[in-house]
């Protein structure tokens, strides 16, 4: 009998020391049994080859953890590596910047918080009463914001929350604020070199303007290959965000100017911003402009036929006039100098055909577009866009 009664305690005690209970189920089952508990969700996002993520394991064991957690939520942890996790991800338009990441969820799949937590049990347990607390959890920073709040420390939190939910526009407002508030003394020390480096996306941000013009003493202090690479995703970042589709041409041409102030080659740095400068030209109606700048990337590059199609069709398709069609006649005879396959070259006589038609020459128009027609049912290739063509030109 006391042999039994020991084997009890002990099964009972094993039973009673235990961690998070994570449910080892899809997320959408996740969400429906929080749904029937009237419980809100904590998903922990992680990889099995992070190494901090590993060394969460045994705090998420504790038992104060588990206790707190199974209590109050219903929890879940994820790979990140994993097709199911991308899609969840990506359905709620959220973005992991590190590892592990903790988010919290009503039931109703709608998130309340985030934390990237320091290992210990009682950080761990605080993230979750903060996720439980209607006043001071994540859900609630952008009003906090929009009455007022402006502390250094909030700031933070809040670009890095936007972050998370690719609020662009709140992440930016939030670090131009938290920039405005430091002096230019600090804007080299640790914490804001951390903020360069997970929080800035503007490269208008006062403390990134200051990076680019003491470029040095960023090498000097965190490592030349670092630097180059924290303000090379701040530029880029900043150029082909959404807001990046509209700059005006100064603002593209003073971003190559800082690709270079940076330390990246000039002519690495004119070929990023080919495209968005070429784009800029389009909106204001400055098609000379545009065919000269692609006009001197072609005479400064061997490029190989997909590269002439590309260019073709999308001064084809975007050009606000047909000023350019000859420079796009001369693109295309230059892809098929290179005498590319049967299916390239139905592409192209098929952009041939597009210049044509745009300036007015219809009977090379149907030429070309007859050409273009021939090669693409040698090749086997959908003829429809040729249907459609020869169509417009009758």
């Amino acid at each position: 009998m006391k042999k039994i009664l020991l084997l009890l305690f002990v099964a009972t005690s094993a039973l009673a020391q235990k961690g998070v209970e994570f449910k080892s189920v899809p997320v959408e089952q996740v969400f429906q049994e929080a749904r029937r508990a009237g419980k809100p969700v904590f998903v922990e996002i992680y990889s099995p080859t992070c190494h901090v993520c590993q060394s969460f394991i045994p705090t998420l064991a504790d038992i104060r953890v588990g206790k707190f957690y199974n209590s109050k939520f219903i929890s879940t942890k994820i790979d990140i590596n994993q097709p199911a996790t991308q899609a969840f991800l990506n359905s709620r338009r959220l973005f992991v910047p590190s590892l592990p990441l903790f988010l919290y969820f009503d039931p109703q799949q709608n998130l309340i918080h985030f934390a990237m937590s320091n290992n210990s049990t009682d950080e761990v347990i605080r993230h979750g009463n903060t996720a439980l607390d209607t006043k001071a959890r994540s859900q609630t920073m952008k009003a906090r914001y929009q009455q007022g709040e402006r502390s250094a420390n909030f700031l933070i939190d809040y670009a890095m929350y936007s972050r998370v939910t690719k609020d662009t526009v709140a992440n930016m407002a939030a670090m131009t604020d938290y920039a405005r508030q430091q002096s230019p003394a600090t804007y080299a020390n640790q914490t804001n070199w951390l903020a360069l480096q997970k929080l800035v996306l503007d490269s208008e941000n006062p403390m990134f303007q200051y990076m680019v013009g003491h470029m040095d003493a960023y090498r000097k202090a965190y490592g030349a290959k670092e630097a180059q690479m924290v303000a090379e995703n701040i530029i880029m970042s900043s150029l082909f965000s959404g807001r990046g589709a509209q700059f005006p041409i100064s603002r593209i041409l003073q971003i190559r100017q800082d690709l270079v102030k940076i330390g990246i080659d000039p002519k690495v740095a004119a070929n990023r911003t080919l495209l968005p400068e070429v784009n800029a030209y389009f909106r204001a109606h400055q098609t000379a402009k545009a065919v000269e700048r692609m006009d001197n990337q072609v005479n400064a590059n061997q490029l190989i036929v997909p590269e002439y199609i590309y260019i073709t069709h999308l001064f084809n398709r975007a050009s606000p006039d047909a000023t350019d069609a000859p420079a796009v006649v001369k693109w295309v005879n230059k892809g098929l100098a290179l005498k590319p396959g049967q299916k390239e070259q139905a592409d192209l006589y098929y952009e041939l055909a597009e210049a044509y038609r745009r300036s007015g020459k219809s009977a090379d128009a149907q030429k070309a577009a007859q050409k273009s027609m021939e090669l693409a049912q040698a090749s086997h290739i959908d003829t429809r866009r040729n249907v459609e063509q020869m169509g417009k030109l009758k």
